[in-house]
């Protein structure tokens, strides 16, 4: 894994005007961005988590400041160079999966795929290799409407990952999806990380996220708190997943067979 940082903001500030005042949304950011990471920003709604990933993914500019990703200054870039650093290099996950649902599950991932102007055969290829990453080659030919919510989740992470971007920005990733499937997503997310390198920011206040993170970026009223989270952390959080899992199984077993009932109960 390369040690490049990928993502520099100086200074970064994003105002809004609302009601003839201003509105600070972010306030005096700096941050650096490794290639490889899997960080989170997090906090509360409203802390200013989506305003500062929508700049990271060229959808905004700065007010004030720089944000340098992959090299290029948002805030210099004409829409045509915007759009073409996101078709390039950043792939995006949002909360509500955003499917185009009168096309089939290959259809959605090939999307960002003709955007690139791939050749049939190679964009083919590229689609039915990010399915099997996500464990959906069986729902190929399947609409949006015919999925679960963790499937729909699952499409979206293999069409932000299909073009093997540098950089993927998950906005609320797991906010309509249960803890079995958030757990789920995010284990596949992390296996992506882990094989490609793909550098991954959440922008979250999920707990469930938080866990799995290997950075944390708190956002308190547009002001940033930072934690770098400690190897044994990691390996300490991870096996509490792990037990939660197991006992949540296990609960599951004895309902279904109805072992584990108070034997002793009197009828």
């Amino acid at each position: 894994m390369q040690n490049s940082v990928i993502i520099k903001l100086e200074n970064l500030v994003k105002t809004y005007p609302t009601g003839g005042q201003e509105l600070v949304a972010l306030k005096n950011i700096n941050l650096t961005f490794q290639k490889g990471e899997f960080s989170g920003i997090v906090g509360p709604s409203g802390s200013g988590k989506t305003t500062m990933l929508n700049i990271i993914g060229s959808l905004d500019v700065p007010t004030r400041g720089s944000a340098q990703v992959m090299g290029k200054a948002i805030e210099t870039l004409s829409h045509k160079a915007a759009a073409e650093l996101r078709n390039h290099h950043i792939g995006f996950i949002f909360q509500t999966f955003n499917l185009l649902p009168v096309y089939t599950v290959f259809e959605n991932i090939e999307f960002p795929l003709l955007l690139l102007g791939m050749p049939t055969e190679e964009r083919r290829k590229a689609v039915m290799e990010a399915l099997e990453w996500v464990h959906l080659t069986d729902k190929v030919n399947a609409k949006p409407n015919q999925l679960s919510g963790g499937q729909s989740q699952r499409v979206a992470v293999a069409r932000a990952i299909v073009k093997q971007p540098d950089l993927i920005l998950a906005d609320e990733p797991t906010a309509n999806l249960d803890a079995e499937n958030s757990h789920n997503i995010l284990r596949v997310m992390e296996k992506l990380n882990a094989e490609l390198g793909t550098t991954f920011i959440f922008s979250t206040h999920d707990e469930k996220v938080m866990q799995y993170l290997h950075r944390k970026i708190s956002l308190i009223d547009g002001e940033v708190e930072e934690r770098k989270q400690k190897t044994g952390e990691r390996k300490q959080e991870a096996g509490e997943r792990n037990k939660e899992e197991r006992k949540r199984k296990k609960g599951d077993w004895e309902m279904r067979t109805g072992h584990g009932k108070d034997r002793n109960v009197k009828l």
